[in-house]
């Protein structure tokens, strides 16, 4: 299995499909799931260089849950074979959890016939020794919703009356932007690349419209939607313009969308989870198929 074979297929077309996450299960305040939101419970493994991980740290650091989820960082280079290694070298840590030298051990300790390398983030649960959920999307809506009485910041991205709304948006961006960056660089054909280039930047135009006349995707409050577009758009001119040839522009040629990320980079404690050594190291020194 290589890299990009770990988190994804083709179909017949060359299009990129992305594999779906495999643990969904739910932590809930009351405890209803099996899984009760408590304090150190949970520890996260993500890695720095990953977008869909890097929204799991932005909201456990606005929601102030710092002192009550623990984490641990994968090394940026990911192997032949897509894996993710715990190293304790260039500011990636050692598992301090479970002891394990690599993320698919993890998933091992979770489910002994998994296979495929494991993708990051995950969620584990240290009374269970299990994991509970490797969905970024279903991870930060725990942590925005369901830790209330442990969160020290008492701040909502789901706001009452505008989760349709919220949700929506998340959706509307998740092909074409979110994806769409790794439809582009992983397609396998002219017909799939300029097919998931051009989705992508209709919605940038877009959405560069939209933030002409509000602050934010859902309107004048950040939200969760806002986390899952940041953690895209802020490493679209480090790395996807160039890694991935989504190169019609850079996300600095749109100025809504441009002071967007600015806006959003300046909120306090979201620059502390930005680690750009990380972004572009993972990315240039480990899809070598792409860019030898």
């Amino acid at each position: 299995m290589n890299q990009i074979d770990s988190f994804g297929k083709k179909d017949d077309k060359g299009r990129f499909k992305r594999i779906p996450s495999s643990f969904r299960n739910f932590i809930t305040n009351d405890g209803s799931s099996g899984y009760p939101a408590k304090n150190s419970r949970y520890h996260l493994y993500v890695s720095y260089a990953c977008p869909w991980a890097h929204r799991t740290l932005i909201m456990r650091k606005l929601k102030g849950l710092e002192h009550a989820i623990s984490f641990d960082v994968v090394d940026f280079r990911m192997d032949d074979h897509g894996g993710w290694h715990f190293t304790g070298k260039d500011g990636s840590t050692k598992d301090s959890l479970n002891g394990k030298e690599s993320l698919r051990e993890i998933y091992l300790n979770a489910d002994p016939d998994f296979t495929g390398a494991g993708t990051v983030p995950v969620l584990w649960d240290k009374k269970q020794g299990t994991i509970v959920n490797n969905e970024s999307r279903e991870i930060i809506r725990m942590f925005d919703t369901q830790f209330g009485g442990i969160a020290q910041n008492k701040v909502s991205f789901l706001p009452n009356g505008m989760e349709a709304v919220v949700d929506r948006t998340i959706d509307d961006i998740y092909v074409p932007i979110n994806d769409g960056v790794y439809r582009s660089g992983f397609a396998k054909t002219q017909e799939a690349y300029d097919e998931a280039v051009a989705a992508l930047f209709d919605a940038l135009a877009q959405w560069n419209e939209t933030l002409g006349s509000q602050r934010y995707l859902c309107g004048n409050r950040m939200t969760e939607a806002d986390i899952c577009m940041f953690t895209t758009l802020i490493r679209f001119d480090l790395v996807y313009h160039g890694h991935f040839k989504c190169n019609i522009r850079r996300i600095i040629d749109y100025p809504n969308l441009w002071n967007y990320v600015k806006d959003i980079y300046q909120t306090p404690g979201i620059s502390d989870t930005c680690n750009f050594y990380h972004m572009k190291h993972h990315y240039y020194l480990s899809h070598i198929s792409l860019n030898p």
